[in-house]
């Protein structure tokens, strides 16, 4: 037992020692950032709303994991953010045998994101298809779709908002 514990620990000084790091747990934006405008995502889906979704989701999850202070003008920011949600997919994944309805629903959005630093122009972080893949379960009846979409759409948005948060800070 003893004997685990010393190759575990060697293992673990091994891996830090080495720089390598868990994705999310470091932050590659210059240090000259201090603060940052969130611009409201842009929306080219007929999803309703998705992009007020996301947006809010992101700026909590900016808020409770980074120092950035957030903007409302550009001017006054370090950096700028901006987004668009380019695809918002649904599709049935399981279906219930006896009805022939969906029971469990698969999304993917799709999200182009810019970071830019303002003075200078540079780009900080750039993705042109960030991609992020949610499954929820639905109820057969149909008047409970409705209630079911726009929690999941809640969830979707605060799962890819987590990611990508994570996504900006590694540059990865």
């Amino acid at each position: 037992m003893r004997y685990e514990l010393v190759v575990a620990g060697l293992c673990v000084s091994l891996v830090v020692s080495c720089g390598y790091h868990f994705v999310g747990s470091t932050n590659t934006i210059p240090d000259h950032i201090q603060s940052i405008s969130v611009k409201t995502f842009q929306n080219a889906t007929t999803e309703y709303k998705i992009e007020q979704h996301i947006t809010r989701w992101f700026v909590r999850e900016l808020i409770s994991r980074t120092r950035y202070q957030l903007v409302d003008d550009d001017k006054n920011a370090d950096a700028v953010l901006n987004g668009t949600v380019l695809n918002f997919l649904v599709f049935p994944a399981v279906f219930d045998p006896s009805s022939g309805r969906a029971t469990s629903v698969s999304t993917i959005t799709q999200i182009h994101i810019t970071l830019r630093d303002r003075r200078t122009g540079e780009v900080i972080y750039e993705n042109p298809l960030f991609e992020y893949r949610e499954r929820y379960e639905v109820s057969t009846s149909s008047e409970a779709y409705l209630e079911e979409r726009e929690a999941a759409l809640v969830r979707t948005s605060r799962g890819m908002a987590r990611d990508l948060v994570s996504a900006v800070l590694s540059r990865f």
